[in-house]
């Protein structure tokens, strides 16, 4: 771990006067920080320091639905229904990362991408972005989860998708934030006309 005692090192209105490694592995790093704070008091400041991007994808196939992966999430101890996620080397194109996520959760591959969104996930504690896409034009292919995930998948209408959303059943900030994100733009015809029609289908398809 580390220590360091920078000379008036400013971050906004924060003063810090020393800074901390507390832990690190291959995916986080938590770092104290040391401050002066914006009224001058001194005060701690602790980070959680992501070392690759979130990378999320919302995949519709031609049929209108959207494949979702299942999964127990070990820090809140629950089921959890999301998009596929997971992280991307900051050091390389986002969406190779989000090709190779694609692939390896579900066995799609896409033809056709597009940039949904990018988002800071929890910024009062976490420098964690996340870059987002929307994919179609999919070819079925063999998923290759890592030997750690213990994967469900399931399909469903991109409508039903929303309801989860909207009803509280999905919980996953990623998928939220794709999902209406889509919804929207594709309601502002800011979504490539192959797939908006199936995000703006309203009918009740199960």
């Amino acid at each position: 771990m580390t220590s360091t005692k920078p000379q008036n090192k400013k971050i906004g209105p924060w003063e810090i006067t020393s800074t901390d490694e507390i832990f690190s592995n291959p995916w986080i790093s938590l770092v104290r920080h040391d401050v002066l704070q914006p009224d001058g008091s001194p005060g701690t400041y602790g980070v959680v320091r992501f070392q690759n991007l979130a990378i999320g994808v919302l995949p519709i196939d031609s049929d209108g639905y959207v494949t979702l992966v299942g999964q127990h999430r070990f820090p809140s101890d629950k089921y959890s229904w999301e998009l596929p996620e997971g992280g991307g080397n900051k050091d390389l194109p986002p969406l190779e990362a989000a090709k190779r996520e694609l692939a390896e959760e579900t066995g799609w591959r896409a033809n056709s991408w597009l940039e949904l969104t990018k988002f800071d996930v929890s910024n009062s504690v976490t420098d964690e972005q996340a870059i987002c896409y929307l994919a179609w034009d999919l070819e079925p292919g063999p998923a290759a989860p890592e030997p750690s995930e213990d994967l469900t998948i399931q399909r469903v209408p991109f409508k039903t998708l929303l309801n989860m959303v909207l009803g509280g059943e999905i919980s996953d900030s990623l998928t939220i934030v794709m999902t209406l994100t889509a919804y929207i733009k594709a309601l502002r015809g800011e979504v490539p006309a192959p797939i908006s029609p199936h995000i703006l289908d309203v009918s009740e398809r199960k």
